[in-house]
């Protein structure tokens, strides 16, 4: 291998210096850790087989970062450790991200320097945690510095290590926190060192430039650990890259960048990399580069090509969407190829380092030169997601449940879903003679019209968010993001036929589309098609026995909280206004919703802590919290009925029109002279839609402050039901947002 001399290597300090040497780099002096770089990197990964021949595939990242800028010029360094393992024949992600011990505090610097989500709730949610000096999983923090050797790559993060053994042999060595997973391998690099870029240089949105040098096909050996059992390599392939640079501060900018990546190695000796860089703002791109190396080792550069990416599938952790199929295409040189996941749950869930990000396996094939070629690959989307606002989370999480709904209820069903939503296959003869087109006008077209109008969803994400909060896998249940749904817009429609409301989700409500008989059957349907949502994973006895108890608890309790809804409480309004006394009409009131809409909301949180397998104790705190959730949803509900809501989704003040008793109402009764008492009584009575009488109730209770007790109310119910949680949960992604959520309940304005 070419080498230069390593004191001119040292002699630029600047990035663009390094560019000069395109043939040579010097291993000795470029791997080691650059002190004018604000931000460098270490990458690796690698395809092996076992000797019983599974197959495995492995990435690792170690991150320096500067996080302060010192007095004499120096920064202050930040680390993190990122690795996964992608076993294929399980269809298995293991993955880990490590951090420094003062991440918490540098955490808590960001937030106050603006860095980070950009939305107050999730912000207040993850203050809370790193001001305990924690970080939420999966990130870990380590347990002491890390060690970064000065005349020898040799970078050592709790026992992790990854370092030279001289000349162009690395030793990597890792082990799983939590899990007995890990690795103890040596790779060799087996041909030249090749520069990405512009001759090394990557121009990226928020960096000035960064010197990016790669090896793109190395020798393997050692042994890889799952579950516990040492499993040595047979045969396999490693991927070598460095990669370092410089940005306008040290406030770690970088991660806000936007990249697709992707390495590829062929049967045919050759390789491929790709990245294309985005603008972090406007999406506009960057940089963008596609190398193919050759059997010799030469370089060959393109910028004409296409990276694409299609077949989008949804995380049910965070509701990011990522391609699982790339295509790519370089005219020039007749290279047509396609590199598709052979499993897609390869998302790295990560909040200190960067935003959540897609490195996996990719299986590539196609032709190159009229011939065709294959070869295993590795693809990186990252910078995409992240959550900076909830109401475009709940937006993502409304898409998926949509999705969800019509997996279960499709646009034109076909004979087999007919079948599926109507009975069984020992059944079949029963929807022999139904016609789909009158099937989908009756039974399909009333759900769905109500469904996809939208919704923030939050009792579907609360169901899965319970799931990964107690430790669980949401991901095989998301089609569960149904089962709240459909629970609730069967609720919705037949509470419009009762009241006779007139709207729904913004549109006309579904008797007023359908007619009422119509409306009542589709909103009856809709609390037993959850179950085609518990079909589609297998479930123990205990399980499924338990989930069942859980749902049908929360049909009873709602349908009970919905007939003395209907029932009303203007009997006991009479009482209220000859004494005065308005406690026990505010303890119906708040008894009816915690029926209708508490009682349901906490049956789905300990639904979701049954799937995650949490502990009784959890499943339990759970069901508290999101039954306070719940009931302070319907108190802010009953407060913007009077004050109104966003983009008029409903009639302000149709409450008073329904002659409803309301949690204000009752409030105000208490504090309200008997003439005023008595005229409110009077409205509730008449159902009076004249605007005169309207607007004077509605500024009559306003006057005495009744709003703003009742959402700080709400506030306290939430308070205590996180407080009660907390304790039995590790500060993670989830909790956090199920923290941040709790702020949202109470923010809403929908």
């Amino acid at each position: 291998m070419q080498i230069i001399d390593p004191s001119q290597a040292a002699a630029g300090s600047h990035i663009a210096e390094r560019s000069r040497f395109a043939h040579a780099v010097d291993l000795a002096v470029e791997d080691l850790p650059h002190d004018d770089a604000t931000l460098e990197w270490w990458y690796a990964n690698g395809h092996i087989r076992d000797t019983e021949g599974r197959e495995y595939s492995l990435f690792m990242a170690i991150f320096r970062t500067a996080v302060e800028e010192l007095e004499d010029g120096t920064y202050r360094w930040g680390h993190a450790l990122t690795w996964g393992l992608s076993s294929l024949d399980e269809r298995r992600y293991i993955a880990e991200c490590l951090v420094d011990q003062d991440s918490a505090e540098i955490g808590l610097d960001r937030l106050d320097r603006g860095i980070g989500p950009q939305d107050e709730r999730l912000r207040k949610a993850l203050r809370e945690v790193m001001e305990r000096g924690e970080v939420p999983r999966p990130d870990i923090q380590l347990s002491r510095p890390p060690v970064s050797a000065s005349d020898r790559l040799h970078l050592d993060l709790d026992e992790r290590v990854f370092e030279s053994l001289g000349g162009d042999r690395y030793r990597l060595r890792l082990h799983h926190t939590e899990l007995e997973a890990g690795c103890e391998l040596i790779f060799q690099l087996e041909k030249p060192i090749v520069l990405h870029g512009d001759n090394g240089v990557v121009t990226g949105s928020t960096l000035d430039e960064m010197f990016y040098y790669f090896c793109p096909r190395c020798s393997v050996e050692g042994s890889i650990v799952v579950d516990g059992e040492r499993r040595e390599i047979a045969s396999g392939s490693f991927w070598y890259d460095h990669e370092y640079g410089r940005g306008d501060d040290p406030d770690d900018k970088a991660w806000e960048a936007r990249w697709n990546w992707i390495s590829a190695q062929f049967d045919n000796g050759w390789e491929m990399t790709i990245y294309d860089v985005f603008d972090s703002d406007d999406g506009s791109p960057t940089d963008h580069v596609a190398l193919l190396i050759d059997p010799e080792g030469r370089r060959h550069e393109y910028r004409e090509f296409s990276f694409t990416g299609d077949r989008p599938w949804v995380s049910a952790r965070t509701f990011q969407s990522y391609p699982t199929r790339w295509k790519i295409d370089i005219p020039e040189i007749e290279l047509s190829l396609e590199a598709t996941a052979p499993f897609p749950e390869q998302e790295f869930v990560t909040y200190i380092t960067k935003a959540p990000f897609w490195e996996g396996r990719v299986d590539v094939r196609g032709t190159f030169a009229g011939r065709p070629v294959t070869g295993p690959g590795y693809v990186e989307r990252a910078g995409f997601g992240g959550v900076d606002s909830l109401e475009d989370f709940f937006g993502a999480v409304g898409d998926a449940t949509r999705r969800s709904v019509r997996g279960i209820l499709p646009n034109e069903p076909s004979r087999d879903d007919l079948l599926r939503i109507t009975a069984d296959e020992e059944h079949r003869h029963y929807t022999d003679s139904i016609d789909p087109g009158r099937f989908r006008e009756t039974v399909i077209e009333p759900i769905r019209g109500v469904v996809d109008r939208g919704g923030k969803a939050w009792r579907s994400y609360c169901l899965l968010a319970c799931c990964d909060a107690v430790g669980g896998n949401s991901q095989e249940y998301l089609p569960w993001l149904a089962l709240p749904e459909l629970l609730h817009v069967g609720s919705l429609i037949v509470d419009d036929v009762q009241d006779d409301s007139e709207n729904r989700r913004g549109g006309p409500a579904c008797h007023l589309v359908h007619g009422v008989p119509l409306a009542i059957n589709a909103g009856n349907l809709s609390y037993f098609l959850p179950y085609l949502a518990m079909s589609t994973v297998e479930l123990t006895e205990g399980q499924r026995l338990e989930i069942y108890d859980e749902y049908f608890r929360a049909v009873r309790a709602g349908h009970v909280g919905q007939a003395l809804d209907l029932a009303g409480l203007l009997p006991l309004m009479a009482t209220t206004v000859d004494s005065g006394d308005a406690s026990e009409l505010k303890a119906q009131v708040l008894s009816t919703h915690r029926l209708k809409s508490a009682a349901p909301a906490a049956a789905l949180a300990r639904i979701g802590a049954i799937l995650g397998g949490g502990s009784r104790a959890q499943m339990e705190a759970l069901g508290t919290y999101h039954e306070s959730l719940g009931l302070a949803f319907q108190i802010m509900d009953d407060v913007l009925n009077l004050r109104g809501f966003e983009r008029d989704l409903k009639d302000r003040g149709e409450d008073i029109t329904a002659g409803k008793v309301t949690v204000p109402i009752a409030m105000a009764m208490a504090e309200l002279e008997a003439s005023q008492r008595a005229r409110v009584h009077r409205a509730l009575e008449a159902h009076t839609s004249d605007p005169d009488e309207l607007s004077w109730v509605l500024r009559t209770l306003e006057d005495t402050g009744v709003f703003d007790r009742a959402e700080a109310e709400a506030r306290q119910l939430v308070e205590e039901g996180w407080a009660a949680v907390a304790p039995l949960l590790k500060p993670s992604v989830h909790s956090v947002h199920l923290r941040a959520f709790g702020s949202f309940v109470l923010d809403r304005h929908y």
